[in-house]
This record gives structure tokens, sequence and C-alpha cells, in this order.
């Protein structure tokens, strides 16, 4: 799978850009602050439905301007589809597909799949747990898209019922607030079990490409793992400091089963929840554990060890979407994100050679030397509003 042609308008700091893209390796090559990462962040974009800088849409659309557009023309074999995705910020986003009427922007999820790696990464590993809990949802969406239904249902529901935990706070529970309260239990345990499900699905899928990943960027002494730690079964770390709960696998239950598991959770943290005016459990209180060995990364590994992790996590996704659908020319695009200027030489090395045999991969970089000899491929000099084909 590759972009073979990208079309920006009023899209970060580009009012219309256009770029020819090739199977094969293309790099762009530019000083901070000049527009390349916009390109690539674009072309995610395009894959995930989401920006990897940012949280919201908003800061996306250019100034003064009421929307952004971004359009792509994508070949997967032997086949062509053009994608359109119009983002308006606070209202609903809209796609296109091959130029048909405007549908759902989550409509045009899993046409293209990238995996696009950043300096940002570190934060999988050093951040938030929400760091991690999204970058299982983002890989979720794309192996099975029907669940960005799912992760959207789920933040519609636990953001209602929140607002109605936040009007009770503090005060007695009448018959009908109780009444009212039961009705949003079920929607959040029904929905979020779902997705805590899906999840672990993905999880238990990832993790051997994950630990191949790690071997491949390291001496490989040290073995990769994680671990889901779910507030169905008891507070976590970030809840109130109070210690993690024993591990327990989830991954065996029906979503039946996990829903009973839910409204269980629940109902024994009724009293904190309406106290606190916020729901404390659901998939959005989980985390994601990553260890060496039986060593937590967090806190314990090195510099070297902790980005190792990280590129390995992108990796690993890599290999796990190649191996989810293994029709030829269904190889989601790379996108390095002025990511080697991060790393040392050894890892430099590593990664490029691992990563030099996709389909399309694409690379950003301040200064051209700082890609490694093994991706040579066609460079592109940016520069302010534009950019040229630097000669072979």
């Amino acid at each position: 799978m590759y972009v073979q042609h990208l079309s920006l308008t009023d899209f970060r700091s580009y009012s219309q850009l256009d770029v020819a893209l090739e199977p094969g390796v293309t790099v762009f090559v530019g000083p901070n602050g000049v527009g390349k990462t916009n390109i690539v962040e674009a072309i995610g974009y395009l894959g995930s439905l989401s920006s990897h800088r940012v949280s919201t849409d908003k800061p996306l659309i250019a100034f003064d301007a009421e929307r952004a557009l971004v359009r792509g023309r994508l070949v997967r074999g032997a086949q062509a589809t053009s994608v359109e995705l119009e983002i308006n910020g606070d209202r609903g986003n809209r796609a296109r597909i091959n130029r048909a009427n405007p549908v759902r922007a989550r409509d045009a999820a899993g046409i293209l799949r990238t995996v696009l790696f950043a300096p940002e990464d570190l934060a999988l590993v050093k951040g938030d747990p929400s760091n991690r809990r999204r970058f299982l949802d983002d890989l979720m969406v794309q192996l099975v898209p029907h669940h960005a239904g799912i992760r959207a249902d789920y933040e519609r529901v636990l953001k209602q019922r929140n607002a109605l935990l936040k009007s009770l706070r503090g005060g007695r529970l009448s018959t009908a607030h109780q009444a009212t309260l039961e009705v949003w239990d079920q929607h959040l345990a029904t929905v979020g079990s779902q997705l805590l499900h899906a999840r672990l699905a993905v999880l238990t899928r990832l993790l051997p490409h994950v630990q191949k990943a790690y071997r491949e960027l390291t001496d490989g002494t040290k073995v990769a793992n994680a671990a889901y730690r779910s507030s169905l079964i008891g507070p976590l770390p970030d809840d109130d400091g109070e210690s993690a709960p024993t591990a327990e696998d989830l991954s065996t239950l029906s979503v039946d089963e996990i829903t009973e598991r839910f409204l269980a959770a629940i109902a024994e943290q009724r009293r904190r929840e309406t106290e606190r005016g916020i729901s404390l459990v659901g998939p959005h209180r989980d985390e994601v554990e990553l260890m060496l060995g039986r060593a937590l990364v967090k806190g314990y590994a090195s510099h070297g060890e902790t980005w190792s992790m990280a590129l390995a996590l992108r990796l690993g996704s890599y290999y796990l979407l190649n191996d989810d659908d293994q029709t030829p020319g269904s190889s989601p695009v790379l996108i390095l994100d002025d990511v080697f200027a991060e790393l040392d030489a050894d890892r430099r090395e590593r990664l490029a050679s691992v990563v030099a045999g996709a389909e399309q991969v694409l690379v950003t970089a301040a200064v051209g030397d700082d890609v490694p000899s093994a991706l040579d491929g066609r460079q592109f000099s940016v520069v302010p509003g534009g950019f040229r084909e630097i000669p072979a």
C-alpha cells in the first residue's frame, strides 16, 4: 500500500499543497518550523483519523479558515482509492470516498493503514496511561475499523454519565436519581465491555510482535513484556495513589462475562463515584504496564531501553498489521517523523535496516545526514509553503 498523491487545503501551515509520491523511500528535509512534519501528519491523519501531535482537531485548521481538507489517492495492489477528509474542528468531520456523497469521517477508517514513529512516542513508555490506552485503541481501529464506533460510543456515554455524577455530587441519591444512574451504568458497562474485550484481544496479538521487534532493535538480552491492568479488578495507582490490583487475565472472558464484572465493580464504587462526581471504573481508567523481564520500563529502564521499547511498540504494530492482511500490496505505510535525530548510531542503523524493505517509507529530518544510508531514496527540500526535489 502506498500514497500516490497528497493534497492539503488550509491544513496547518499550508493554504494549498500538492505532492506526488511513489513507493519506496521518500525523505523530507528541512529545518524545524518549515512544515515538513505537517505533510506526514496529514498522511497519518488519513490513516488514523487523529494527529500524533495534538489531541483535538482544531489546531490542524489554518488560522482564519473554517475547515481543512486532506485528500489522498491511495494504491493497494491493483486498486486505487481516493479519500477526502474534511476537518471541521468543533463540528463533526466528514469524509468522501471515491468522490461519493459525504459520510461520517469514521467510515473512512481502515482504508489507509499507517504506522507512525515520532519523538512523541517516548510518552508511550514514560507518559500517562492515557498514552498507552490511545495507542491500543488506534491500533484496534486499524485492525477492525468498525471498532471506531465502539470507541466513540464509549466516550459519549462516559461524558454523559460523568455529567450526571457531577450533578449528584455530595447530595443524597433519590429513587429517581438512582434509577437514572442505573440506566447509565448499564450503557457504560455494555459498550465499555466491548471496548475492553477488543483491547485485550489486540494486546494478546501484538505482544509477540513487540517482543520480536525489541530483539531486533537491541542485543536481545532482555525480553519485552506487557500486562493489562483493569479497573474492573480494583483501583489502579492513579486512583488516589492506591496500590495496583493483583494481575488477573480477563482476556479469557466473553463480552457478557466482562459486562457482569463491570456492573459489579460499578456497584462497589458507587459511594466513591457519587462523592467525587466522576466515573472510576472502566477502560478510561486502565493501564498497560510495559516491562523488560519482570521490571517495569517506566522508572527503571535506561534512556536507550526506553527508546527501544517505544520503537518496538510501533514496529510491532507494523508487523501485526502485515500479519493481519497478507494480501500483496496491503503493507502499511511507514512514517518516521524526525526520529533518527533522537537515536544513537546503533539504534539508527538497526531501525533503518528493519524498515527499509517496506512498500512505502516516508521520513522527515532536519539534516539529511541523520538519515541512515539504508533509507536512500527520493529527497525533497521543504521550505515555508512548499518544497522542491533534490536531484539524486
